[in-house]
């Protein structure tokens, strides 16, 4: 019998060779059943199937992993590797599965633990998901889809998964458990052991949810859904009976609204858009760097609603996000994409990988606004996971723009209904070191008029496809709405209404927090990468240039700066050092390189300079800690400590909303503590016996601490213009000290050369203004003018130390 199945499994071998192709997602990651080889490894599957089996072979060959197929000694006694939970189903209606010795072999192993106290198995789940195709309605079903039935399929419908579907197998190995544990935890009877198969049943069914997804409603069916719901049924019959118009009609304008908006998700198309990507990312990008993805594995099988909310720097976003999801081994989300994306043929293509299109304005179009609110109510229920761009469109200059909190507000509204799910959101930060529209943002900035995406535009990028580089999806921490909602707002339950959700008093300031909130989150998990550093440091330099081997130092400064004295826990840090990011810089042609007999000289010209300026931005908050610290240290010749990390603390706490960045008051001291101490072996800065910090006199580490602080003086430039002309102009109207300040911020730009449209920018100057109006720097008078308060004028002190005389000069002019 052994010698027939081994036979059995030679002549299967090939084809399953030839038509499966598996993506495997180890949760695994630190591998520790296969760092310690001493200790027998089995394995757990959900189904006892000769082309399950032989797939897991593959894949665990791949891990260098132990052959599912062999046999492991356990004192005197051989057990077959893999546990099988289920039997295939019979061919015949009327046969049944008949049940697999799982259970019997467990009981088994853990009796051998129990007779063997230095005996510790190790188990790992693997879960084997043919195609990863979502399960559809009753009504929707066809042959295609009874053929696919992945429920315990007999061997003929196993043979059309394997046929059709077995180029997209996804293989998830799970983190190992230990047989040793189990029995000193409980026991090892019969009871113990039924109890693990069926916890071992529900964790490959929360498993087989994650990558497949709920239940597919059609498209139709969601509209019949959306009719039947009790706010756009009652928002008919208030159209029909205040507008007097005719209730068809007004049913013909609600189908043609949901015609706009409502995805028509195709797991067909988004194997074959998995194709087409893994083709143009290869040829694209040197490689796609991700972490922290484990998390949302995590969330999805704990039964979360998971809601991605990443920042936006191009069209690329939408492809990129959802290709790692993809292959991180989840379902993809439903998108929401702007209605501008619903051209020929993007629109459709993107529709059947699970687009959704929403106007850029609905505002004073309630029946628009109801059904799209309730069209992403249902999505939630139905346990579709959704991705949204809080910003609300792409970054022009290459910092997060302020969120726009519709999204969210209708999210939370959505849990008003009475979902009795979690709803999780996930902060994403996408990175890039080429971003293809720059050249045309800087255009936008400059005045010319936004062009209309089209199939021409399309065509174009196409044709201009070069390598781009390295790209960066780093996952946040998640934030349970739920949670947030129960620390904002403890009564938040008593508002829900699962037939008309309102419009709580508490929504808006709430949402504006978690909006705020979700930002920061994406900026503490940002990516740092060889353009990005390249340009904050010669952006930052002199006529934007320096030496070869300068720039080289410099960059292993910065990259030891964040590896010694980290920005957040989160953040991404290349391992190469600096000559090998330059010599990726240079290949890329971001900068130019040119010689004379002192050597090689790195420099931005043209239009480089503003393209780089854009990368700089993106991690520009990432060195503003550390910047103030060589800032300060390099203007003044000694310093407390304590009023090093106090100025530091005022500056920070200002720069939040305009930055957003995550440290509180604490934080910031511990990480100017590692910023120090990090100086200090560096032997740049040194402390006193007295507590006074100050350089050293080295010429060339001081130039080092020089460029850093150069990072930071346009922020300390716009504070200094702030606070000088609140100073000097008390009272004064917000608006007229807004434009004051951007009037001195465009001289000072064209004295100085700055090329930056965030310096000069109406918003951004008002974001500063609020924020010291909320730190009690600037207060308001009974006519609402803004007047001198408590502390300005040492804040005036403090920033005005911090700047070049120059500027102060040109200011007080």
């Amino acid at each position: 019998m052994l010698a027939l199945r081994s036979l059995f499994y030679l002549l299967l071998k090939l084809p399953v060779r030839l038509l499966v192709r598996c993506k495997i997602v180890p949760d695994n990651q630190d591998k520790s059943a296969a760092a310690v080889p001493e200790k027998p490894i089995f394995y757990i599957v959900r189904y006892q199937s000769a082309s399950d089996l032989l797939a897991l072979q593959s894949a665990c060959k791949q891990q260098k992993l132990p052959d599912p197929l062999g046999q492991v000694k356990l004192g005197d006694k051989l057990f077959p590797r893999t546990l099988c939970l289920e039997k295939p189903s019979s061919v015949l209606p009327w046969g049944t599965a008949g049940k697999t010795t799982a259970t019997s072999q467990g009981l088994a192993i853990l009796n051998q633990h129990h007779l063997d106290e230095a005996l510790d198995a190790r188990l790992i789940p693997a879960n084997l998901i043919w195609g990863r195709t979502p399960a559809k309605e009753k009504n929707d079903a066809n042959v295609g889809t009874l053929l696919a039935d992945q429920e315990s399929p007999n061997w003929l419908r196993k043979f059309f998964i394997v046929l059709f579907l077995g180029r997209h197998t996804l293989v998830r190995f799970s983190q190992a458990l230990s047989f040793r544990y189990m029995v000193d935890k409980h026991g090892h009877d019969e009871r113990t052991a039924h109890k693990f198969m069926r916890v071992a049943r529900f964790h490959f069914y929360r498993q087989t949810i994650a990558a497949t997804g709920p239940r597919l409603m059609h498209r139709q069916q969601m509209f019949t859904a959306l009719f039947a719901n009790p706010s756009i049924k009652r928002l008919i019959a208030d159209e029909v009976k205040n507008k007097g118009l005719d209730e068809a009609k007004v049913k013909k304008q609600a189908l043609a609204i949901m015609d706009e908006i409502a995805g028509d998700y195709r797991d067909s198309m988004i194997r074959f858009g998995e194709r087409m990507l893994s083709w143009l990312w290869n040829r694209l990008y040197d490689g796609i760097e991700v972490k922290n993805a484990k998390v949302l594995r995590e969330l999805a099988q704990d039964g979360h609603e998971i809601i991605y909310v990443p920042c936006h720097r191009s069209h690329m976003d939408y492809l990129l996000l959802t290709y790692v999801i993809y292959h991180e081994g989840l379902v993809t989300p439903r998108i929401a994409a702007g209605i501008n994306l619903n051209f020929w043929p993007a629109g459709p293509i993107f529709r059947k990988a699970g687009a959704f299109f929403i106007r850029r304005s609905f505002r004073g179009n309630r029946l628009y606004s109801t059904i799209f609110r309730e069209y992403l109510g249902l999505l939630f229920e139905r346990g579709y996971s959704v991705k949204y761009y809080s910003e609300g469109g792409r970054s022009r200059t290459g910092r997060l723009l302020a969120p726009k909190t519709g999204m969210l507000a209708m999210t939370i509204q959505s849990l008003l209904r009475g979902i009795d799910r979690p709803l999780t959101l996930v902060p994403v930060y996408i990175g890039y070191e080429h971003v293809m529209e720059v050249g045309t943002y800087h255009k936008e900035l400059s005045g010319s008029q936004k062009k209309k995406e089209s199939i021409f535009g399309v065509l174009k990028a196409i044709k201009n496809l070069r390598n781009y580089g390295k790209g960066y999806v780093n996952f946040g921490q998640p934030m349970n709405i739920n949670q947030f909602l129960n620390q904002q707002v403890p009564d938040w339950k008593s508002a829900i209404d699962p037939i008309d959700p309102q419009k709580p008093s508490w929504l808006t300031p709430s949402v504006n927090v978690l909006a705020n909130q979700v930002m920061t989150s994406v900026n503490r998990s940002a990516a740092l990468n060889g353009v990005a550093l390249t340009a904050l440091i010669l952006q930052s330099s002199e006529n934007k240039a320096l030496s070869k081997a300068q720039l080289e130092a410099q960059l292993d400064f910065f990259l030891d700066m964040q590896r010694q004295a980290p920005y957040s826990d989160l953040l991404t840090v290349p391992q190469e050092n600096g000559r090998e990011l330059l010599a990726h810089v240079i290949k890329l042609g971001k900068v130019t390189v040119s010689e004379d007999s002192f050597g090689a000289i790195v420099s931005l010209t043209g239009s480089s300079v503003l393209e780089m300026r854009y990368y700089r931005n993106n991690i520009l908050h990432t060195y503003v800690l550390p910047s103030l610290v060589c800032r300060i240290l390099e203007f003044t010749p000694k310093i407390n400590h304590n009023e090093l990390v106090e100025q530091i603390q005022r500056i920070i706490a200002l720069s939040k909303s305009d930055l957003f960045l995550w440290q509180d008051e604490p934080t910031v001291a511990q990480q100017v503590e590692q910023v120090l101490a990090f100086l200090g072996r560096q032997d740049i800065a040194k402390q006193s016996k007295a507590g006074f910090w100050s350089l050293t006199d080295d010429t060339q580490l001081r130039t080092k601490v020089r460029l850093m602080g150069e990072c930071v003086d346009e922020t300390l430039q716009r504070f200094t213009i702030i606070t000088s002309l609140v100073c000097r102009l008390a009272p004064v109207g917000k608006g007229d000290l807004e434009e004051k300040v951007v009037a001195i911020a465009k001289r000072l730009s064209v004295l100085s050369n700055i090329n930056a449209p965030e310096f000069i920018d109406k918003k951004a100057q008002g974001t500063l203004i609020n924020a010291m109006k909320e730190q009690g720097y600037i207060g308001v008078d009974e006519q609402g003018r803004l007047i001198e308060s408590t502390g300005l004028a040492e804040l005036k002190s403090i920033v005005t130390n911090l700047v070049d005389i120059e500027v102060l000069q040109s200011i007080a002019r």
